[in-house]
């Protein structure tokens, strides 16, 4: 992998992962953009405990544009994109209309792939191993800034996730704060570790979805299982069988066989409801342990956190989906319409040939 770090017109950094060590990128941003003004704001809740980021500026992000005018396609001839260069391999820029930004964090988009018109599941294994490579390096880099806690690597598809641009691609964001549910998960590592006299609770999780039913698929170095209390209707959690805190701590092994085991979840998913349906929209998240102090959870450190991808689907079946309605939007209780077993055969019997 090549890395080149660069500055668009308006003083954000952009950097091309390539495949190639002799590739050369030293296209210049040729747009007349104004520097980048941002009103990001990180508001805590008293009384749920929760921060809120504030960012009005959002509000003329662009939205939805035609296939011909993507700021993420690469720039070709007059028509100049977030991308100087006329091809690429992967990028990564800071977000123009970020949510968290300055002493309130950091936001990056990942472009997966300069072809419009695929999705991550059409990766070859060489580039999906290259975006591993650039979520880590960027995890890496993001971490050392004074205002970063948590590094969150994401990626939203379909329309009926929010996407407003179709390129394929992804998201950085760079929490100033542990957030939510990851402090959800320390605490409940914290309890299970004094009650157990040590244990850990994602070595506990995975050995009993290895012993149980819900299994969609094993490699030597990751597991995918559908959740015992999954809250989406077709939910899988992907865990690299050593435990580690993050994508840093990855071995070369389990970076090996990432792309191969990914790119088949990915491609099932596409299969879920049947042939004829559209790409099923979903979101998928790699939970990692924060880099800040975890002195509020007593007894745990960041080692004890277990790095793992959830991929989920707001689609319920074809052609409705699950909205968020009274009872998990109000009270954040989720009500799952497909059993977990259920999920779990049904991603097992659209396996690729």
């Amino acid at each position: 992998m090549k890395k080149t770090s660069t500055r668009l017109a308006d003083g954000r950094e952009l950097i091309y992962y390539d495949l190639k060590d002799d590739s050369v990128r030293d296209a210049v941003d040729r747009r007349p953009l104004d520097p980048t003004v941002t009103t990001s704001e990180v508001r805590r809740d008293p009384l749920l405990g929760d921060s809120v980021a504030i960012a009005s500026h959002r509000q003329g992000r662009t939205y939805h544009p035609p296939a011909d005018e993507c700021p993420l396609c690469p720039s070709q001839g007059d028509r100049l994109s977030e991308i100087p260069d006329s091809s690429y391999d992967a990028v990564v820029f800071e977000n123009r209309f970020p949510s968290l930004a300055g002493d309130s964090g950091r936001c990056e988009v990942v472009c997966f792939t300069s072809d419009h018109n695929a999705s991550f599941a059409d990766l070859t294994e060489e580039q999906a191993r290259l975006v591993l490579d650039a979520w880590t390096d960027r995890t890496s880099e993001l971490s050392h800034l004074p205002s970063v806690d948590q590094v969150f690597c994401f990626e939203n598809r379909g329309a009926e996730i929010g996407v407003t641009l179709g390129h394929p691609h992804g998201q950085i964001y760079a929490y100033p704060f542990t957030t939510p549910r990851t402090a959800l998960m320390l605490r409940s590592v914290a309890a299970h570790k004094e009650a157990t006299g040590g244990e850990n609770l994602f070595d506990a999780v995975l050995e009993r979805e290895l012993a149980g039913e819900r299994v969609v698929l094993e490699g030597e170095h990751w597991v995918a299982f559908v959740p015992y209390a999954a809250h989406w209707p077709y939910e899988v959690h992907l865990y690299p069988r050593r435990r580690v805190p993050d994508l840093l701590a990855l071995d070369e092994e389990a970076r090996t066989e990432f792309p191969q085991v990914y790119l088949e979840l990915l491609r099932r998913f596409d299969r879920i409801f049947g042939e004829g349906e559209p790409p099923t929209p979903y979101i998928a998240a790699w939970h990692q342990a924060p880099f800040g102090a975890l002195e509020e959870f007593d007894g745990v450190n960041r080692d004890d956190f277990a790095l793992h991808l959830e991929l989920f689907t707001i689609r319920r079946t074809s052609g409705k989906l699950k909205f968020l309605a009274g009872s998990e939007s109000g009270m954040n209780v989720f009500i799952n319409d497909v059993p977990p077993e259920r999920a779990a055969e049904r991603l097992r019997e659209v396996a690729s040939s």
